[in-house]
């Protein structure tokens, strides 16, 4: 009985401080309540779980999630399910509990919860709130100061996946790591056979690929590399190889869309995808596969990523100051270099920089990135944030003339230098790090 007061008590006090940071324009409200619910009723996610009637889809990894999760969600709903989503991104327990008590109520009930998750709060989700389906989209290495090598990553996975011997897994089968983390009774794979590329921009990459070792002991090899450590490795030792697919992708990636096939119980599903990237392809096809194995149709599905609205700062196109504007969230050297690829070098580019706990305070990655992809910008380069002379350096090194290169620390100010031009026909790039992406959401331009 006290257990439901401190869960109601909550709710009550989650929508009012909610109301007062929006009337004072402190935050944009996506973790803040979430932590004051739990301080309230610290198993208020595991109270959360009956409001959900068919069930929770939970998304992880690296790279993806968002834009994953976003599609998941976005599928269901045209498929007329009531879903609650963390739309925002806000991905650790706090951002979790912020979605549930700000769209709980006692008598309303939805039918499917679709959460992304932080793969180290993974485990710590699971404590309260047990999922039907797992996601895993990749794993690359992403902030070394809190997450630690890949193994670690991995760990904190197979830990949640040991939590809740129920699970069925949704795995990256072109991914060494994310394959093997079939752990539970139930296990289907996605993956691409074939890669093909229709598009002005150079689709190889010069970022650093990690190197695996087969469970015996000897370095995979690779028939085919996609990006990365993406793709069709093998062991020449034991015969250890790629997973067959269950959810089998062949793709012709253009500008900013994708033409996608994929294969499913021998039948082929072609599917055009509307946003830019081979990554994307991947998110897509993830995405895909949990739909089919949810029951949507072929319709359905091209429905969705036909009217689905990039998730903030995931390819989000919006128009600033009259320009229009490409915002791309870059956080570990896989993801960054290939948002990279799909610059218009013709745009003008801000690239934000903060090294804020949420965006890991080692800025290493970007020595690790393929910034010289930018080397044949038209227009200046301009960099931003707390880590702007970091940037700066970063771009003289990858070939950017210094006279090309303009310093403003200040993100508001670099923006409406990039978008103070009188042409409006002038495209402009945003690449920030989190942290400034999120001070970029909350600016109204």
């Amino acid at each position: 009985m006290l257990g439901k007061v401190k869960f109601y008590s909550s709710l009550i006090l989650a929508r009012a401080a909610y109301l007062g940071i929006k009337m004072l324009n402190k935050s944009s409200g996506t973790s803040f309540v979430g932590m004051m619910t739990l301080k309230i009723c610290p198993d208020f996610l595991s109270h959360c779980v009956k409001y959900v009637k068919k069930g929770i889809v939970t998304v992880t990894g690296t790279n993806g999630k968002s834009t994953t999760s976003g599609l998941v969600a976005h599928m269901l709903k045209v498929a007329n399910q009531r879903v609650i989503h963390n739309l925002k991104g806000a991905n650790m327990l706090t951002g979790v509990a912020n979605v549930f008590a700000l769209n709980v109520y006692p008598l309303k009930r939805f039918d499917y919860a679709v959460i992304e998750s932080d793969e180290a709060y993974l485990t710590k989700l699971y404590d309260y709130m047990q999922s039907d389906y797992l996601i895993v989209t990749n794993l690359f290495r992403d902030q070394l100061d809190r997450y630690g090598e890949l193994n670690t990553t991995a760990e904190y996975i197979k830990n949640a996946i040991d939590k809740n011997k129920q699970l069925k897994l949704i795995l990256n089968a072109d991914d060494p790591i994310v394959a093997t983390f079939n752990r539970t009774d139930y296990a289907v794979y996605y993956g691409f056979e074939n890669v093909e590329y229709d598009c002005s921009y150079e689709h190889d990459s010069h970022a650093p690929s990690e190197a695996f070792n087969c469970p015996c002991g000897e370095a995979l090899e690779y028939e085919k590399r996609f990006f990365a450590h993406q793709g069709h490795y093998f062991c020449k030792k034991c015969g250890y190889k790629r997973h067959k697919c269950d959810y089998s992708g062949k793709v012709k990636v253009f500008n900013d869309f994708s033409e996608l096939t994929v294969t499913h119980n021998g039948i082929d599903f072609n599917f055009r995808v509307n946003l830019a990237g081979l990554y994307n392809a991947y998110n897509a096809l993830a995405a895909i596969a949990y739909a089919f194995e949810n029951g949507l149709n072929q319709e359905e599905i091209q429905r969705a990523l036909d009217t689905y609205k990039s998730i903030f700062g995931r390819t989000e196109k919006r128009t600033i100051n009259g320009h229009s504007t490409i915002i791309q969230l870059i956080k570990n050297p896989t993801g960054a270099s290939e948002v990279l690829k799909t610059v218009d070098l013709n745009s003008n580019i801000v690239i934000a920089i903060n090294d804020n706990y949420a965006d890991g305070r080692d800025i290493s990655w970007l020595w690790d990135s393929d910034f010289e992809q930018l080397k044949d910008a038209k227009r200046k380069v301009i960099t931003s944030g707390i880590r702007a002379n970091d940037m700066a350096t970063r771009l003289k090194y990858a070939g950017i003339p210094q006279e090309k290169i303009l310093i403003e620390h200040n993100i508001r100010k670099a923006i409406d230098i990039a978008t103070s031009s009188s042409d409006m026909t002038e495209k402009v790039t945003i690449l920030p790090s989190y942290t400034a992406l999120l001070k970029i959401n909350k600016e109204k331009f």
